[in-house]
């Protein structure tokens, strides 16, 4: 099943570059989505432990505001219950001086209670007497102070007067405005009427200022980063904040709070996060209170961001430290597999193989080109060896002809029948059979596969002169091959059965218009090129000629035609070396043999020699 799958494999269907990019999306990926999922599960956790952390502070704040309330309310009581503050009672009808004795021991009790810890953030105490008589003509009429004892009547009364009557002696807070002189700002004061113990009536109320000067220090005692704390009633107006210029102002919780909220035990804090903030909520019911948390979510996570900017800076590092690898890998496998795959589609048996590249490489990839490559010259080597071995094949019968036919009687006997003729005065029988000597004795040349291209031009030339005699034709024959390529290194026997086959294909029947052309020239990249081309009127089939040329199949009834003339020439030379057929401009065929520049250096020799055994 496994190897089934293997030779299955869709991937397979990829190239190995593609393989590869799929492997590195495949690790990448997972990396970068864990990453994100961990920074979101990070926050979300992050978000919810702080918050809860939050929430238990907020709570104990607030519990340190009710005991700060507690001790206003305490405080309160104590100045009430003073008898000094018992002995202010309009409508009196004292004398003067015991007035004026009762406000200064009222006066001096306030300033005692309105001293704060080292002098910092006192609360300030005042008493306010509603005397519409003015029966206490001689107290300042105009507040100088944020403590003292002022007496109110009908004209200057204030509205929190009234309600601090109503609630009987209960105390309640609220922003009002600072009754000093020249002054407008606004402050918390903590009201609460003052009750006469023995006759149960109203003396007048009692105002603790500077409530949110308070409330702001126990508020600061938590470290809160950027953030804002505030102290609201149930109208959501700010009875304190750690932001100045929003005391009185009106705040209006996100829906998400408001939602807590219906949810939330009275008793414990709430919390609620949106895209911008988390707000953290604790509820005092005795003075009906709510303390906020206000804190922007960015500020909460700016140690998160820090730890997620390191995160992402090590995937960065590690995405470009992968990229890095990756294009090492490519650069050391992929690169060469990519080349050796190139190499082995344009590798055709034969060519030259060019040098091993990395063959310092001892890994596998080195392996494989190494094996590649000596495969192909092993190749190249066996296909040598086999193109020897035909050519050793083929001058081997060529010597086994030349073996039986004795050169010497041959020559010897033809000789003797030439001078036979001539002195019985046959002269055109002494002539052919002098052609026919030379046939033979260049057809023959002891053995010798190459001879030079001026040998092959006489062996043809005796052929021609041989079979015009032998048709009695009179084409024309012209030859152009320069002296200079006389020594060129030609196969034997390649010319005439070329001519012979213009003659029987294509001019045989033509007359005195018959022509053969030899020609030879050396052309632009110094090869040599050999044409002959007839006139013949016969239609010829090229392609059909091109696919016998190429076929690998030989038979010894073929002998010395055209295509064992193109097969020794390519055994011998490689390519592109060898015939070429087409038609010749104005009519007629023309082929072309295409050999290297290479003197024959033994057919001097060969000649000497022969006319020596002569």
């Amino acid at each position: 099943m496994p190897e089934a799958w293997t030779m299955n494999n869709p991937l397979t269907r990829l190239s190995v570059k593609m393989q590869m990019i799929l492997l590195f999306l495949m690790m990448a990926i997972p990396i970068l989505g864990l990453f994100v999922y961990g920074n979101m599960k990070a926050e979300s956790i992050l978000k919810r432990n702080i918050t809860n952390a939050y929430a238990e502070l907020n709570k104990q704040n607030l519990v340190i505001i009710d005991k700060d309330m507690d001790n206003i309310n305490r405080i309160t009581t104590t100045i009430i219950q003073n008898p000094a503050t018992q002995a202010i009672v309009p409508g009196s009808l004292e004398p003067v001086l015991d007035r004026v004795k009762k406000y200064a021991a009222m006066d001096k009790l306030l300033r005692v209670y309105s001293t704060g810890t080292d002098g910092e953030n006192p609360i300030y105490y005042s008493l306010y007497v509603y005397d519409p008589s003015s029966e206490f003509y001689f107290a300042p009429s105009i507040q100088m102070t944020q403590n003292g004892v002022y007496f109110l009547n009908s004209d200057n009364k204030p509205a929190w007067y009234d309600k601090a009557v109503e609630n009987k002696g209960l105390g309640f807070m609220q922003v009002i405005d600072n009754n000093t002189a020249f002054s407008k700002e606004k402050t918390l004061a903590y009201i609460r009427a003052v009750n006469n113990i023995g006759e149960g009536n109203v003396i007048g109320v009692l105002v603790a200022y500077k409530m949110d000067s308070k409330i702001v220090d126990s508020l600061r005692s938590v470290n809160l980063p950027d953030g804002e704390m505030f102290l609201t009633d149930s109208q959501g107006t700010i009875m304190s904040s750690t932001v100045q210029g929003k005391l009185g102002t009106k705040v209006e919780l996100p829906e998400e709070v408001v939602r807590a909220a219906r949810s939330a035990r009275s008793d414990m804090p709430y919390h609620a996060v949106n895209s911008d903030d988390i707000y953290v909520v604790s509820a005092a019911n005795a003075l009906n209170l709510r303390l906020v948390y206000e804190i922007p979510v960015q500020s909460l996570l700016q140690q998160q961001k820090e730890l997620k900017n390191v995160i992402l800076f090590i995937s960065i590092a590690y995405t470009l430290l992968g990229c890095i690898v990756m294009i090492y890998f490519w650069r050391s496998l992929m690169t060469p597999l990519q080349r050796l795959s190139t190499f082995v589609r344009r590798y055709e048996p034969g060519k030259r193989v060019p040098e091993t590249p990395g063959q310092s490489r001892s890994d596998e990839v080195g392996v494989l080109i190494s094996a590649v490559y000596g495969m192909a010259r092993r190749l190249n080597s066996l296909i040598h060896d086999r193109y020897q071995m035909e050519i050793r094949q083929k001058e081997a019968q060529l010597q086994i002809l030349y073996h039986q036919i004795n050169p010497h009687l041959l020559y010897n006997t033809l000789e003797s029948i030439y001078w036979k003729s001539s002195l019985e005065g046959n002269s055109e029988s002494a002539e052919m059979i002098k052609d026919l000597s030379k046939l033979m004795k260049i057809s023959l040349s002891r053995g010798r596969e190459i001879i030079s291209l001026g040998e092959e031009r006489e062996h043809a030339a005796a052929y021609v002169a041989l079979q015009q005699r032998r048709y009695e034709a009179d084409f024309k024959m012209e030859w152009d091959v320069p002296e200079e390529l006389g020594g060129i290194g030609i196969p034997k026997i390649t010319l005439q059965p070329l001519i012979e086959n213009a003659i029987i294909h294509g001019i045989k029947h033509m007359g005195e218009d018959g022509l053969i052309r030899v020609a030879a020239v050396r052309d632009e990249e110094g090869r040599i090129r050999v044409t002959v081309e007839d006139n013949g009127y016969k239609a010829v089939d090229y392609a059909a000629i091109e696919r016998w040329l190429g076929e690998t199949d030989s038979s010894p009834a073929i002998g010395y035609g055209i295509r064992n003339i193109d097969q020794r020439i390519r055994l011998r030379y490689g390519y592109p070396y060898g015939l070429a057929i087409g038609p010749r401009p104005g009519g007629g065929t023309k082929v072309s043999i295409l050999l290297p520049d290479q003197q024959d250096q033994s057919s001097e020799a060969g000649i000497e020699s022969d006319g020596e055994d002569n």
